[in-house]
């Protein structure tokens, strides 16, 4: 249907009505000047509002955007800064300096912020990459990774007889035989674990990089898997739930995917304390998983698919290497 002609045509001079309005010429000049890029600029509000809804739709977990909302709100709320096009290195400098905490966690927020200006870049509502140069020293700590001893002390622990003690310990063998991450671990369902061949064939929507990978396993997990799916069976029709995830809560619900109301994670920090096992912990197990195939003489680069990464530089973090380790590992090449 084609538009009436003149239908979007305004008949009254609205411009002479304008005219009649008391406007200073200081007034005029000062909107001009006070922020010129209005009109080429976005508000930092409505880059975050499209910037968010381009996450979602790219799958980004929603933990992610809201580190985004929150940093990238108290980044505005410090500087008063309005529109995308005044961020400077002046005002993100200012941002840190206002913040009473470590430089690991200032480092942390700067690189969200840096994410949320790269995606501004993306848009076109930034011309130049100023943030590049931006940095923060910390100090580099060296986190250890599970051993197959402090596993095997855990699990000599627990009463594999009582259906929370059981589930733990197979959570905590499939992280540390497998290297997966305890997101991807709550939501795996039966569907995901082929029991005839002992492999993991996870698809890339539970996958943090959202690519499908196999990862085996040994035929002792194979067994505890078998007991723990049992027995959730039983739990199930005990309670009228219907599902088919191997991690479920005692009353057969599905184990939330929050750090801070995971079921697992916090049985995991319980017994960390209870027993002074320091390195029972997720990422304890994942690097413990990485050290372990290397000390086995693993590739790097199969190592780094095995979890996950995207750039082998953060699988080279996790296999931290003492200078012994390094000097024998060298020697041997000589």
């Amino acid at each position: 249907m084609t538009k009436r002609k003149g239908l979007l045509d305004v008949e009254v001079d609205v411009r002479g009505l304008l005219e009649g309005i008391p406007v200073s010429s200081s007034t005029v000049s000062k909107a001009m000047t006070e922020h010129p890029t209005t009109n080429d600029s976005i508000l930092i509000s409505n880059a975050l509002d499209i910037i968010t809804r381009q996450m979602k739709v790219s799958g980004n977990r929603s933990r992610t955007i809201s580190d985004y909302v929150l940093h990238v709100e108290h980044f505005q709320s410090v500087t008063n800064v309005q529109y995308v096009a005044d961020i400077t290195a002046n005002t993100i400098y200012k941002w840190l300096d206002s913040m009473n905490v470590s430089n690991q966690t200032k480092l942390t927020r700067l690189k969200c912020l840096k994410a949320f200006l790269s995606r501004c870049f993306d848009n076109r509502w930034i011309e130049m990459k100023f943030w590049k140069t931006i940095n923060i020293k910390v100090d580099q700590k060296v986190k250890e990774g599970a051993t197959e001893h402090d596993v095997n002390v855990l699990l000599s622990l627990l009463d594999l007889g009582n259906f929370i003690h059981l589930r733990d310990a197979v959570a905590v063998l499939v992280m540390f035989k497998t290297g997966i991450r305890i997101n991807t671990l709550v939501q795996l369902e039966e569907r995901h674990i082929d029991l005839n061949n002992n492999v993991l064939n996870l698809e890339g929507s539970i996958m943090k990089n959202h690519q499908q990978i196999k990862l085996p396993f040994d035929d002792f997990l194979k067994k505890l898997l078998e007991v723990l799916i049992k027995q959730n069976a039983i739990i199930r029709t005990e309670y009228g739930k219907r599902n088919s995830l191997i991690f479920i809560t005692k009353y057969g619900d599905v184990i939330s995917t929050s750090p801070t109301h995971n079921n697992i994670q916090k049985r995991l920090n319980k017994y960390s304390r209870m027993y002074g096992l320091k390195n029972i912990n997720p990422h304890a197990l994942r690097r413990g998983f990485a050290k372990t195939l290397l000390n086995k003489g693993a590739n790097v680069a199969v190592i780094s698919k095995a979890l996950g990464h995207s750039d082998i530089s953060v699988t080279t973090k996790y296999l931290h290497l003492d200078i012994d380790e390094v000097v024998n590992n060298l020697r041997s090449y000589l």
